[in-house]
């Protein structure tokens, strides 16, 4: 039966939530349950999940919900103090940070932040255009981790931000490193001289973690949001960062990389990169180049783009990737063919797809709904697609969906390799190897007992300095029975390998630099100013306060909430009244 309750004007932000739903489905007597806010979309996702009741009609935006579906009513007390104290115990471990300060408007966040020069929002994403728009007006650098922005809202945010000599990073930006001071879903990566420029998270993350491994570092890793190079935005954000690493003399390597751009705007970003006096790594992914460019370099994989980078920026001669496979000692069923990938990053999961996809010769990744990649039996599957994360929380932190499909998999005779990716860093789970290794043993042992083997295979994607310790995780995975490779690529080129499918690199010639090139023009003192701050303004997510303060940042912790109820409608009208008001045309 079903039980609503609805705690009033009692705001918490959605990713906490969400593992607040997660820590109540392990309570005895509780069949199903979800805790939200009484936001009209969440409204619609009870409807989804099949635990709408009448009673969520009277929940306003600012107010917690929590549906049940319960063996019996007497655990509902247990319910409400098991949040309680959940919720309490997440606000101690996010003020472990020790944030400067704490404020709960934004008068005071903009009096007491004056000198932060970027703002940092994890706040739901039908609010967010509206408060980097105060932002920007208080001319405030953002980066926007919140998704579900509209992308009219995006252009016209972001040409805001260019025309104030200001960056909009996002929105839907999963991570970045700026100044060394890693920001969001980031990993802890030692400062150097490589500047990355990336549309997505993983793809930052894989690349920046590489470079790390290899001895280099990176000063500043900037993220553009996952539509900034559609033919629309035109690559705003992505222009202006190329421009900004140009102008910052810590950085002798650019790497630009994303999935396939509009085409106008890959022409456009190249021909900017061309007109660069740095070195300069290129990575498209699904395109194959076969040439590099004099200071121009293209990559194939992320893995490539990474080597290269540090090669160019040690003053080496740049030399082709060396594939380092071992086909893992399995034997096979004549019926085992199939490579089965299951990502916590997007990114990732369109690399694997793409190097599947040309080891068989396929021409496109135009997989079914939820898959990167379904062709020939082999699938590849992005698990933080908001198709499954609706209401729930990011593979990331939350590994059921990823157990579910792992034992799905091994139940499948035709399988013969799982790929996974364990995403370390701020933000992530605190102990994904131990999340997953109880699983994993389950699935081994059951294709044993059955006749088969199988061969799971991940890659971790972290530094030493990640607060998971990568060593623990992969001690953990490999006791499970989990082979770890040193890259994505290589993992999935291992699969690729054990079902009789190899891929290599090849070495790419330098040829002299064809195609247009542009000069790259000066930037504002505004946006220069981005490369030496070390102040934020944190608004949403208290515990990304955690990975400025641990790296040296300073930063303000605004704990918002939406006002006039949450009307979204009424907000703009407010906004619009502030702002008429403040340029004196209402007195």
């Amino acid at each position: 039966m079903l039980h609503t309750i609805i705690e009033k004007n009692n705001y918490q932000d959605s990713i906490v939530l969400m593992l607040l739903t997660n820590h109540l489905e392990e309570m005895a007597g509780v069949n199903s349950i979800s805790v939200m806010m009484g936001t009209p979309a969440n409204k619609d996702i009870f409807k989804t999940g099949g635990l709408y009741t009448d009673e969520l009609e009277t929940a306003t935006p600012n107010d917690m919900v929590i549906v049940a579906d319960l063996d019996s009513a007497d655990i509902i007390d247990q319910i409400v103090e098991a949040s309680k104290n959940y919720l309490e115990e997440q606000g101690k471990k996010n003020k472990g940070g020790a944030s400067e300060e704490r404020v709960k408007t934004w008068a005071k966040a903009l009096e007491i932040g004056e000198d932060a020069s970027v703002a940092i929002f994890s706040i739901p994403g039908t609010h967010a255009a509206l408060e980097i728009e105060k932002a920007l007006d208080n001319d405030k650098h953002v980066f926007c981790f919140s998704d579900n922005v509209s992308l009219e809202d995006e252009v016209r945010l972001k040409q805001m931000a260019h025309e104030k000599g200001l960056l909009l990073m996002g929105p839907d930006c999963g991570t970045g490193i700026i100044n060394g001071v890693p920001l969001a879903f980031t990993n802890a990566v030692r400062k150097g001289n490589i500047g990355v420029i990336g549309a997505s998270g993983t793809g930052i993350q894989e690349v920046t973690t590489i470079i790390h491994k290899l001895g280099g570092g990176v000063t500043n890793a900037i993220g553009t949001g996952g539509r900034d190079l559609k033919e629309e935005v035109n690559g705003i954000t992505f222009k202006d960062s190329i421009a900004l690493l140009e102008q910052d003399p810590d950085v002798d390597v650019i790497v630009a990389l994303s999935k396939p751009p509009a085409a106008r705007v890959r022409e456009d970003i190249l021909a900017l990169l061309r007109g660069s006096k740095k070195q300069v790594v290129t990575i498209f992914l699904g395109e194959k180049p076969a040439e590099h460019e004099e200071g121009l370099y293209h990559a194939h994989t992320l893995e490539e783009t990474a080597e290269i980078a540090v090669q160019l920026a040690k003053g080496e001669a740049v030399t082709a990737v060396a594939d380092d496979i071992v086909v893992p000692a399995i034997t096979l069923k004549p019926t085992q063919t199939h490579i089965k990938g299951f990502y916590s990053g997007g990114t990732l999961a369109y690399e694997a797809g793409m190097l599947i996809q040309e080891a068989l010769g396929t021409d496109s990744l135009d997989g079914a709904e939820g898959f990167i990649l379904r062709e020939q039996g082999h699938e590849v599957m992005d698990l933080g697609d908001d198709m499954y994360t609706q209401g729930k929380p990011h593979p990331m932190i939350d590994p059921s969906k990823r157990k579910e499909m792992l034992e799905k998999a091994g139940q499948d005779a035709e399988t013969a390799a799982v790929l996974l990716d364990i995403v370390l860093g701020y933000g992530s789970h605190d102990d994904m190897a131990s999340a997953l290794a109880p699983t994993i043993k389950t699935v081994l042992a059951d294709a044993k007992a059955d006749g088969r083997e199988l061969a799971i295979i991940a890659t971790i994607v972290g530094t030493d300095e990640d607060p998971q310790n990568m060593d623990e995780q992969r001690a953990i995975l490999e006791e499970a029975g989990v082979i770890i490779c040193q890259s994505n690529a290589q993992a999935v080129k291992t699969a690729l390998a054990l079902i009789g499918k190899p891929l290599t690199e090849e070495a790419k010639a330098v040829v002299a630099k064809s195609g247009s090139v542009a000069e790259i023009p000066a930037v504002a003192k505004s946006l220069a100013a981005l490369l030496s701050t070390d102040k934020f303004l944190n608004i949403g997510l208290s515990s990304f306060v955690n990975a400025i303060i641990n790296h040296g940042g300073k930063a303000i912790q605004f704990d918002w909430q939406p006002v006039a109820g949450g009307n979204v409608q009424l907000q703009k009208a407010l906004n619009f009244l502030n702002k008429v008001s403040l340029k004196g045309e209402v007195k």
